[in-house]
């Protein structure tokens, strides 16, 4: 039930990587017919991508991972605008809010766009940074929060950075293979995507352009990936990742709608038990359909973690855990959440493979945990 960290390698997307750990291993920079055959399959694989996300006249980038392409769409945009600004949310991926400190750090202008309590970034408050800033401005918002699943107005976004002359840069990876992601029909300027996230292998992951973005590379070598990722593509990742994109392609309304369906039996059931806890961003206007996260008051989370492993019950919890202490999560607390709310927060995420009886299994086994780590951490 962890799907939002990773995903079970698809079927599809083993059968098509096979040929490229075998046979066909060469090099995509060499000339000759090991290599060509490789430079085509990498180019199939971005080809079908891009057709994917409706985005066939975009350009899409490899890279080694989501929060790789999260790095050069942000450092790479501020080492070509360095008098620019970055404005991103409060409650970006850690890859984004590490990025941007990093660069605040050597001076750069970064700005903090705040959330609601529903875990929404507050457009209004957006705009006003926007206007205020200088002419090379990137905006930071991702598709879908990592933590509460909550789907950010990416459209209304995009119109305002269109007006005010930003450029839009959107991590997607949570969002692609549960909802449509369309990034050229919405007017987001780029997006971030990982192949782990729906059923591809890990260590892939690319950054979709919808022009040629003025962009310096984060690693330097040779010209591969139009000189702005150096390094050898990784050829069967790339042709998993493009099985695995069009395998969830496939069927994407009916899956999100039985997914939505499952997820609304979870939480219906958590809540009868357990009428005391909260799930964080119920009252969005949208949420993926895959992701429930519930905040626990009065449970030892550590304890409560635990336990769940013990039963076989894989789940995230949002917060940092770290040797000797809990540290509340930033994204509960940027949407105001306080104590146990912010503390004690655990992200159960389904997937193509769960089924009604995983759901029954999680409402019967959860609320008996946290009443026995309760009453655990009572005794004297």
């Amino acid at each position: 039930m962890d799907y939002s960290a990773t995903t079970p390698l698809r079927p599809q997307a083993r059968r098509a990587m096979a040929p490229f750990l075998d046979d066909v291993f060469g090099n995509p920079s060499s000339v000759h017919a090991l290599g060509r055959d490789a430079r085509l399959a990498v180019e199939d694989a971005r080809r079908r991508l891009l057709a994917t996300l409706g985005a066939g006249e975009g350009r899409l980038v490899f890279t080694g991972s989501g929060s790789e392409a999260d790095n050069l769409a942000i450092v790479g945009f501020a080492r070509r605008n360095p008098g620019g600004c970055i404005i991103r949310s409060s409650i970006e991926h850690k890859a984004v809010i590490a990025a941007t400190k990093a660069l605040q750090a050597g001076g750069y202008d970064v700005r903090v766009a705040p959330v609601d309590g529903r875990g929404v970034v507050d457009v209004a408050a957006l705009e006003k940074l926007v206007s205020s800033a200088l002419d090379s401005t990137l905006v930071s918002v991702m598709w879908a929060n990592n933590e509460t699943g909550v789907i950010q107005p990416v459209s209304k976004i995009a119109e305002l950075c269109r007006v005010h002359g930003a450029v839009f840069f959107s991590d997607a990876v949570q969002a692609f293979g549960k909802v449509p992601v369309a990034p050229l029909d919405v007017g987001v300027d780029m997006i971030a995507l990982a192949a782990h996230k729906l059923g591809g292998p890990k260590g892939v992951g690319a950054l979709v352009t919808g022009r040629a973005m003025d962009l310096e590379p984060v690693i330097y070598g040779g010209g591969q990936e139009y000189g702005l990722r150096a390094g050898t593509e990784n050829v069967a990742g790339l042709a998993g990742f493009a099985a695995a994109a069009e395998a969830a392609a496939e069927d994407l309304g009916g899956e999100a709608a039985r997914l939505s369906s499952l997820r609304d039996q979870l939480e219906a059931g958590l809540l009868s038990e357990l009428p005391e806890i909260v799930i964080n961003g119920s009252d969005a206007p949208e949420r993926l359909p895959n992701v429930l996260s519930v905040s626990v008051p009065d449970v030892d989370i550590e304890g409560l973690l635990t336990s769940l492993d013990l039963e076989r019950l894989c789940v995230s919890s949002g917060s940092a855990c770290t040797t000797g202490s809990v540290e509340a999560s930033y994204v509960m607390q940027a949407m105001g959440r306080e104590g146990d709310y912010a503390t004690n927060t655990i992200r159960i995420s389904l997937g193509w493979e769960t089924e009604a009886d995983d759901v029954e299994y999680v409402v019967d086994i959860f609320p008996k945990l946290v009443r026995r780590v309760r009453e655990y951490y009572k005794r004297p």
